[in-house]
């Protein structure tokens, strides 16, 4: 059921895109030419450029993986393949015009289109992905799941699947010996993993996921080849999947499989070249255009109080290489050596009135744009810690140092999420892998957004908010 709805949905897509490409270009020239009076081609030109430019089109869109399912794909991938598709399209019509030698072809109608067309394909796409969760939520357009073995890690996946109604999947059965606890106590068994082809036979599902535990993978090769007999896709959730990263980067050596656990996007110097950029432009940008607000604010920290505008703190940074970050001064100046190993809170009365204000909307953090124009931080990246903590919560929790791969950020993942100051340092980095091994350009513009809306949100809603998740997680067995 499930493969006829996706051909009919793919089928959907595909001319839908099609007509999308029709009206944007009427759209596009009539943008320019509606009041436009001079000698210009007719619209008929255009629109017999569109004859071989559909198809391909339909062709780029298949090839980035636009007409597959994306019931599990977030809407940012998506969006970045849409950019990506009209871009290659882009290019292609110019060669049209090009090779048909029409010189008297609009660009600006073309670059119209580009930008029409690639909003067009991302909103239907938006409303579309918000139809079907609609639906999958209502309890249609379900995918069936048969889990074969038993485990923690198969348990782990029910409890996603099941809890994420959006996600319209739903757990027929298990086969295995092992016995699901607390929400999932209603699963079925089965029978025993080698039941396997007498349930196929009588109940096919949408999909088969194998959950072997370590002494059952010699039957994996038998289980795989019963799936295949009876046309059932099957998956493998390895006992090693807490070690894998959430995008897994295949590498191929001479036709040998070898999966590469750390492989993140920043690793590539296109990547790194876009981020490093875009760092240097909005970080030179934002002190340029911020510095009256700038002074303003140290002439009130030098007034609030004796001592210093900025203070700097050691900081860990990439590659574990430690750095000077810099802050407006917000409680009065101390030799302590407290702030070295002890975070601050709200109730500290060290803080200042004029540093309360600034913290409660994080302009403290605003000097931070010299260090990310120096190149010691990032606007965005896992916040960067104390040495004092890095060598604590490397020997509590576990993966702690990959954070150290990117450079850290002003903002992140993590603190949009709520998971700053008193909370959950697990949850933090959970953040913090999530945003370096899925790292996008448009994650990058999200996560920018989602800050300014905190700042005016009260971050400390959002922190209460991140304690009450955890304490959830923790109360689900």
């Amino acid at each position: 059921m499930i493969k006829s709805n996706q051909k009919i949905l793919n089928m959907t897509l595909i001319l839908l895109d099609g007509l999308l490409c029709a009206a944007t270009m009427i759209g596009a020239y009539l943008l320019r030419f509606a009041n436009y009076s001079g000698a210009h081609l007719g619209l008929g030109i255009y629109l017999r450029l569109l004859v071989p430019t559909v198809p391909v089109y339909a062709l780029l869109y298949h090839l980035l993986g636009l007409h597959e399912s994306f019931r599990y794909r977030g809407f940012l991938t998506e969006a970045g393949k849409i950019i990506q598709a009209n871009l290659l399209g882009l290019m292609f019509l110019q060669m049209l015009a090009f090779l048909g030698k029409e010189i008297h072809l609009s660009r600006m109608v073309l670059m119209l289109f580009f930008a029409m067309n690639t909003a067009a394909s991302g909103v239907m796409r938006y409303l579309l992905r918000r139809v079907l969760r609609k639906m999958r939520s209502g309890g249609r357009n379900q995918k069936h799941f048969l889990i074969v073995g038993w485990n923690e890690m198969a348990e782990d996946l029910c409890k996603k699947l099941i809890g994420n109604k959006s996600l319209g999947c739903y757990i027929d059965a298990y086969l295995g010996s092992g016995t699901p606890s607390g929400k999932l106590s209603f699963l079925p068994r089965a029978g025993r993993i080698q039941d396997l082809e007498k349930y196929l036979a009588c109940h096919p599902p949408d999909e088969v996921v194998l959950c072997l535990e370590y002494e059952q993978y010699p039957q994996l090769q038998h289980l795989l080849e019963v799936c295949e007999k009876y046309g059932v896709k099957s998956s493998l959730l390895p006992l090693y999947a807490q070690y894998l990263p959430s995008r897994l980067h295949i590498e191929e050596i001479e036709g040998i499989p070898l999966m590469d656990l750390r492989h993140i996007p920043l690793d590539e110097a296109f990547n790194r070249v876009l981020k490093r950029g875009t760092d240097i432009i909005l970080s030179l940008g934002g002190l340029v255009f911020l510095s009256p607000f700038l002074l303003l604010v140290a002439l009130l920290v030098k007034a609030s109080s004796p001592g210093p505008v900025l203070y700097s703190q050691e900081r860990v940074g990439l590659n574990r290489r430690t750095f000077q970050m810099y802050k407006f001064r917000s409680m009065r100046a101390d030799d302590s050596g407290r702030d070295k190993t002890a975070w601050s809170t709200s109730t500290d009365d060290r803080r200042t009135p004029i540093g309360a204000f600034l913290r409660k909307f994080s302009i403290d953090e605003l000097p931070q744009l010299y260090n990310v124009l120096r190149g010691d931080m990032s606007i965005v990246g896992p916040r960067p810690e104390l040495p004092f903590f890095v060598d604590k919560f490397k020997e509590e929790v576990p993966m702690y140092m990959l954070k150290h791969l990117v450079r850290p950020g002003i903002t992140g993942w993590a603190q949009v999420q709520g998971w700053r100051g008193d909370t959950s340092i697990t949850q933090r980095i959970k953040c913090d892998l999530y945003y370096i091994e899925n790292w996008s350009f448009l994650l990058d513009i999200k996560i920018i957004f989602m800050t300014a809306f905190c700042m005016f949100n009260r971050s400390e809603k959002l922190g209460k908010a991140a304690k009450a998740r955890q304490e959830r997680e923790e109360e689900t067995p």
